[in-house]
């Protein structure tokens, strides 16, 4: 059984239902197991502003989850164009991580809720995406055989699962965002999966 790790930030709740929607993907296929987790919110001037345990929801990410984590799935709302502050914070402490190869050839993708429906989804996900390469792993979208990104009217791209949530956070994640997530989750694990099956066999 592997492990992978959705882990995201999430202010008004649209991007942890995107992330739960894949899990669910993650946890379809067997030999794979989603692991949840989430960062604490940062002030202005970056000071921990969160007990080191949250109050509800999963528990804050660790360095130990990027090392047993067979693939990531990354989230986070849209700021312009841009990953929220509490998620970068998090990034930019992972140079642990960075020197000693914790993530290097797993797979990773990246997913994002917006207010607007052209709010920077594409954009906010290829910020997400350029740290993870810096740390080498592997950039998996979404393929275009997945119905759902031609039929889609809210969220979905190629880059990775996106939700279009409203000005006032009023749309609820719709079914084609929901099937996209899923396959997107779907996509990480059997990828994961057949990466440490390779490595075995060298």
């Amino acid at each position: 059984m592997i492990e992978v790790l959705v882990l995201y930030y999430s202010r008004h709740g649209a991007t942890e239902q995107l992330a739960r929607e894949i899990a669910l993907g993650i946890d379809s296929v067997k030999g794979a197991s989603a692991r949840v987790r989430t960062v604490p919110t940062v002030s202005a001037n970056t000071e921990a502003t969160e007990s080191d345990i949250p109050e509800q929801g999963p528990p804050y990410a660790e360095r130990s989850d990027l090392q047993e984590c067979a693939g990531l799935a990354l989230g986070s709302p849209t700021r312009f164009g841009n990953m929220a502050a509490s998620m970068k914070y998090f990034i930019d402490g992972t140079v642990g991580s960075w020197l000693a190869g914790d993530l290097i050839n797993k797979p990773f993708c990246v997913f994002t809720s917006t207010g607007s429906l052209h709010g920077g989804q594409e954009t906010t996900l290829t910020s997400m995406a350029l740290p993870l390469i810096h740390h080498g792993m592997l950039w998996l979208g979404i393929p275009y055989s997945e119905q759902a990104l031609n039929d889609t009217t809210t969220g979905g791209t190629p880059y990775g699962a996106t939700h279009w949530a409203g000005g006032q956070g009023q749309n609820p994640i719709s079914e084609h965002e929901k099937t996209l997530a899923r396959a997107q989750g779907v996509r990480l694990a059997k990828a994961a999966i057949a990466l440490q099956q390779m490595d075995k066999n060298q």
